[in-house]
């Protein structure tokens, strides 16, 4: 099965988000296809939590809407598995974005076993301390998940403690503050990739605040590769079940976009 690094190994990458069950599960499914078709090198599934802290009102929104159909855990494992096999198989990486909380109720062990099974190839937890993340990664690696880490505007003096550990790719924030569209990022995030690279040689992909292609390029010049959130999830929310044509244009304009900051 595809690892993390599999989307990077093409140029720079462009890896959206989806909040699982959002407008329900099978829509969910076909548009983790769709994004693929259009361009995306690793898709992130969001599990959908009732108090998503890092995240703005878009996915906030996102993820009350896919609890309100009953969408469950093992519902968003069984659609991975569908996702991975027959003849159209997504094989690009697949990671979840979800919070501690779901983990462990769920249960550690039972969560990473699965992931192993159908092919979650990591997992993005941003409630989780650093200092917490070794007895999350002990049962994640025995499952052969990667565990990625998060560094913030505000790590400066954590960044080589963070990135030293990393696993995957770093997922490096561009702006304070919860998820959502901004009209600008004035981070400078060209020093911290610097900074972060002195100490780590995987791959280091900019999110928080994404929405157009002109930021998706400025991010993956600095960096290897562009995320966004809830500019897709703002589309699903705006369509619906007939979101198929409008993610399929704006995931090839953001994956057209990271590319020519690779020219």
């Amino acid at each position: 099965m595809s690892k993390i690094k599999d989307a990077f190994t093409k140029g720079k990458a462009f890896i959206p988000f989806i909040s699982a069950g959002d407008h329900g599960i099978e829509n969910t499914e076909r548009y983790i296809r769709i994004m693929v078709k259009a361009g995306a090198d690793m898709v992130e599934i969001g599990i959908p939590f009732s108090d998503p802290t890092a995240e703005g009102p878009v996915i906030q929104e996102a993820s009350t809407r896919a609890l309100s159909t009953g969408v469950k855990i093992h519902d968003i494992f069984d659609m991975v598995r569908r996702l991975r096999t027959g003849d159209d198989a997504v094989t690009v990486p697949l990671v979840f974005m979800t919070y501690l909380n779901p983990i462990y109720v769920f249960g550690r062990e039972k969560f990473f076993t699965l992931c192993e099974e159908v092919g979650i190839s990591g997992v993005i937890v941003p409630d989780m301390p650093f200092e917490e993340k070794g007895e999350l990664g002990t049962i994640a690696h025995k499952h052969g998940v990667e565990v990625v880490s998060l560094i913030a505007p505000t790590s400066e003096n954590r960044i080589e403690m963070i990135a030293k550990e990393a696993e995957g790719f770093v997922y490096c924030v561009s702006s304070l503050g919860v998820t959502g569209m901004r009209s600008e990022i004035k981070t400078d995030i060209k020093s911290i990739v610097e900074t972060i690279r002195k100490y780590t040689d995987i791959p280091v992909a900019v999110g928080f605040g994404i929405s157009k292609p002109e930021q998706a390029e400025a991010m993956a010049r600095v960096s290897d590769g562009a995320i966004v959130g809830s500019a897709i999830v703002k589309i699903v929310a705006e369509h619906g079940k007939n979101a198929d044509q409008a993610l399929f244009d704006y995931v090839q304009s953001m994956k057209q976009a990271v590319l020519k900051a690779g020219a």
